[in-house]
């Protein structure tokens, strides 16, 4: 599983553009299912019937993770050359701040500010521009156009117990979701395993999916926010605690029989959990659950600590946890 999750963490995905994403997914999961196809949006759909079964006689069980990530559209280059940009998704400027970025075209960059005398508190986006090393606007503009999209560079690192990396929101759970159809063998629901686009810019990707899949319950996989830092706000989950079972966030309140499954089958495959709440925040469980008359949906979180940042990192252990109970979902029916 490292050696995918690096490609995937490595893939070019901003949201909108995961088709390099997409791509690294197809061939991971063609394998283990018996069909694959990608929607109008760009979402990538893979479907195991119900064992003993074809594709569309059993109730279906949608499972969803995002393939997007965060990142930068060039919105303006100025005459010296320096490209002003926007942000996509939830990109703190403080992160941003001195780190080098890469556009799809492979110009590369680093993130400058206006001043260097400043209130970090009160720093903003607008205040922001990228140097690619252009003298003036016509060289910049053989390197990037306005509306090119940029990613920021992240090495993959491993430590002992972690794996560190940007873009583990979520391409972590698209691996996790890859690893645990791989061990299905007997599954009472036909799955419809979603690798969808859009999520970091308002969950655009999933609603679509679902409205068409008509699923009987849906499962978002995303990663949740970690309370074990030094000072951190206090929070229900932590780095090694085990899966994260989510009872609400900001876009949805669980649905309790989804809760309870979840709890049910983990308790019966000897997986420790973890209870999550948020008050902020949200994943694509907060739009399939409104789509078509209403879905039953829940969550599987994974701890993460420094959300939005280059180096995002979760725990081995947790991971390896939630791929065994993932898969044990996708046998069990609720």
């Amino acid at each position: 599983m490292k050696e995918l999750l690096a490609q995937l963490c490595a893939s070019f995905g901003p949201s909108g553009r995961e088709d390099g994403v997409r791509e690294v997914i197809r061939t991971a999961v063609a394998p283990y299912c018996d069909k694959v196809e990608v929607d109008a949006l760009g979402n990538l759909i893979a479907y195991k019937a119900a064992s003993g079964k074809a594709i569309g006689e059993a109730p279906r069980l949608m499972l969803a993770a995002h393939m997007d990530q965060i990142g930068l559209i060039a919105t303006h280059i100025d005459e010296k050359g320096y490209v002003r940009f926007a942000a996509i998704g939830g990109v703190s400027p403080r992160n941003a701040l001195y780190r080098t970025v890469r556009f799809e075209s492979g110009a590369q960059g680093v993130v400058g500010v206006e001043q260097l005398k400043l209130d970090y508190a009160k720093l903003e986006i607008s205040k922001l521009f990228v140097d690619i090393g252009a003298t003036d606007r016509a060289e910049a503009e053989k390197m990037v156009q306005v509306g090119d999209m940029a990613v920021f560079e992240s090495p993959f690192m491993e430590t002992p117990t972690q794996y560190v990396s940007g873009a583990l929101d979520d391409r972590v759970c698209c691996a996790m979701m890859i690893e645990a159809l791989k061990k299905v063998q007997n599954n009472a629901m036909e799955l419809a395993c979603v690798f969808t686009v859009q999520e970091e810019v308002g969950l655009r990707g999933a609603g679509p999916a679902a409205f068409a899949l008509k699923p009987a319950a849906a499962l978002a996989l995303d990663v949740t926010l970690s309370g074990d830092t030094p000072e951190a706000a206090p929070q229900s989950t932590h780095l090694g605690g085990g899966p994260a079972i989510k009872v609400k966030d900001h876009s949805v309140i669980c649905h309790p029989q989804i809760v309870e499954w979840m709890e049910k089958v983990a308790q019966e495959a000897g997986i420790p959990v973890q209870k999550e709440v948020l008050t902020a925040g949200g994943t694509d469980a907060g739009a399939i659950h409104l789509t078509q008359a209403g879905i039953r949906s829940g969550a599987l979180s994974l701890s993460t600590r420094y959300v939005h940042s280059q180096a995002e990192c979760v725990s081995k252990k947790d991971l390896e946890q939630s791929v065994a109970l993932l898969a044990a979902l996708m046998e069990s029916s609720i």
